[in-house]
């Protein structure tokens, strides 16, 4: 194409044609400088990148604005390794509900097919469900409240009002009643009626309006409910049996025995709820639900085997996901040491360009979690010291509190006898107990008789059985290694 000299538009070609040859000049310096793609960088490799930095680069006032891109380019990777290490904890918080129920398949389907068969027949009914702590009880409550509403709009069946209780929140076990009330009746009438309770109880007797709608309830943390005589947690349940109740009752506790000890008081009122449990998560549980949860990141956080030895040494001491869930984000504050290179017994030595939560992280983590002083004193115990703490942690669990010193011998003798080991006479146990009751593990109350004195267990059952277990393992192992070098020099002999 022609150019006209002297003219204003040939400045005006020249003058773009000047700066992309600046531009390709500092995209060539660029190449040469940065060889290396980004990385995830700890603050101590980005210090040294910096030095590395040629200082020919650095005369010219384009080179120093290069020098700049590429600290800003690194303090970026710096910054997106923070954002990541946030995503990740995010990610492993309990408060992050997942957005599928997994490894709580059937109990979350009977769950929902309870609550749906009960609006499907416009009838009251009441359900309990039990289990061990974090085990998936209240997620999968909050999971079946939400598809009971999705699934009551699209059968065009009325709104079901929803009630949720943390009994533990309460101010006397009766204010439950007054809270029900507040929905079955919202504007309060001048009635005779002596309590809440009573009140409830004559709605239900008598036929309701066409606008009554069935209202689901949920006692969390129920067993509080329990007082001397029951009664609040009786009348509860009875509720449900009035002629036109609209009370669907699910209550949960973590006491796995509680429903043997109300339930044929509730079967004698013919109020007995149908029962679900659910069980401590396995290794192979644990270690699929940590697995979802971090699917959602596009970054690998941590190690394959790093999560499966948090998932197997948590479901040995209490299949508690939200242990697991602890564990790794303590693991994940463990590796933000590193990377800032901060010095400290956490710190595991230097970090990879692409960091990641390692087998050291992980031990460290569950050293951190379960390796309390309970843990060691008890693990420096003698042999039948600990069986004494085993036999408590049996007599314990659940929701008895204490024993007498025969019971817990009783239990003692027996684990002597599946263990094949010679137990201690009353005298030698009562003086370990007093023993252990010195440590600080068990407790005495007072009384006349050695027999007739309660025990009670100061320490937490899942710091008994991290204990006992790993000392467990490490038993199984020297006497297989015995029987082993046995073995050999048998063969040797012969």
């Amino acid at each position: 194409m022609p150019t006209i000299a002297g003219s204003e538009k040939s400045e005006c070609i020249e003058t773009p044609r000047k700066r992309k040859l600046r531009s390709e000049e500092v995209s060539l310096l660029s190449e040469d400088t940065i060889s290396t793609p980004k990385k995830l960088k700890s603050r101590q490799r980005i210090a040294v990148s910096n030095l590395r930095t040629p200082d020919k680069e650095v005369k010219q006032d384009s080179h120093e604005n290069l020098a700049v891109d590429s600290l800003s380019d690194c303090l970026g990777s710096e910054s997106r390794d923070e954002d990541q290490m946030r995503a990740v904890k995010e990610a492993l918080h309990v408060s992050k509900a997942p957005s599928t129920i997994v490894c709580r398949e059937d109990e979350h389907r009977r769950v929902f097919e309870f609550v749906k068969g009960c609006l499907d027949q416009q009838k009251a009914g009441s359900l309990y469900i039990c289990g061990c702590p974090g085990t998936g009880k209240s997620l999968s409550i909050e999971k079946v409240v939400k598809q009971v509403g999705d699934w009551s709009k699209q059968a065009c069946l009325p709104p079901v009002d929803t009630l949720s209780v943390n009994c533990t929140s309460l101010t006397k076990t009766a204010d439950i009643f007054s809270k029900i009330l507040e929905i079955v009746e919202p504007v309060k009438e001048d009635n005779c009626y002596s309590s809440p309770l009573h009140r409830l109880q004559s709605l239900f007797s008598q036929k309701q309006d066409s606008s009554s709608r069935m209202m689901l309830i949920i006692a969390d943390e129920m067993d509080f409910l329990i007082t001397k005589d029951r009664g609040v947690l009786h009348d509860l349940f009875m509720l449900t049996i009035f002629p036109f109740s609209t009370c669907i009752l699910i209550g949960v506790a973590n006491a796995i025995d509680l429903a043997d000890r109300f339930l044929p008081k509730l079967k004698s009122l013919n109020c007995k709820p149908m029962v679900i449990t659910f069980p401590a998560y396995s290794k192979d549980q644990i270690l699929r639900i940590l697995q979802e949860r971090l699917m959602v990141l596009p970054y690998v956080a941590f190690q394959s085997n790093a999560l499966e030895l948090c998932a197997r040494k948590v479901a040995a001491a209490s299949g508690d996901m939200r242990k697991a869930l602890s564990v790794c984000r303590s693991a994940i504050e463990i590796l933000e040491i590193d990377i800032r290179g901060s010095p400290g017994p956490e710190s595991q030595g230097p970090t990879p360009d692409n960091p990641v939560v390692r087998m050291d992280h992980m031990t460290a983590a569950l050293s951190k979690t379960f390796m309390s002083p309970v843990v060691d004193t008890i693990q420096t115990l003698p042999q039948h010291q600990q069986i004494i703490i085993c036999s408590a942690a049996k007599a314990f669990r659940g929701s008895k509190k204490d024993a007498t010193i025969g019971e817990l011998n009783k239990l003692y003798l027996e684990i002597c006898k599946s263990r094949v080991i010679s137990p201690a006479g009353i005298t030698e146990f009562t003086n370990m107990c007093t023993v252990l009751n010195d440590q600080g593990i068990l407790k005495f109350d007072q009384a006349r008789g050695n027999k007739l004195k309660r025990v009670s267990l100061r320490v937490d059952e899942s710091d008994i059985t991290f204990a006992l277990q790993e000392l467990s393992s490490v038993r199984r192992t020297s006497s297989l290694q015995w029987k082993t070098s046995c073995a050999k020099n048998s063969r040797a002999k012969m």
